[in-house]
């Protein structure tokens, strides 16, 4: 098992492999016949719809957020421009000596 957390961009990666994969099914067993088949296909079908739009549903959900953290971080800047430059040279610092550390 994965120690990886569960995010966001994880689930929704998740959930477009599994539509990927419904959808390559389906195109696999569109020539079988029967009305078993057809009743599997069909459960098939509406449950990738679904998926499909709460897909959507989770893309816009995750931009709206997305944009105001992009809008909180913003205002942060514009009230303490000093503060963020001090923080964005010690991440360059940090990130710097991760770097050199490696060679």
């Amino acid at each position: 098992m994965s120690t990886e957390p569960v995010t966001t961009a994880i689930l929704m990666e998740d959930l477009q492999t599994v539509v990927r994969d419904a959808e390559a099914l389906l195109k696999a067993t569109a020539a079988q016949t029967g009305e078993k088949i057809q009743e599997v296909r069909a459960r098939t079908e509406e449950s990738l719809r679904q998926a499909k739009a709460r897909l959507v549903e989770v893309q816009g959900d995750v931009l709206q957020r997305a944009r105001a953290a992009a809008d909180v971080a913003e205002g942060y800047v514009k009230s303490n421009p000093w503060q963020s430059v001090g923080a964005a040279a010690l991440v360059g610092l940090v990130v710097g000596l991760l770097l050199r550390s490696r060679d």
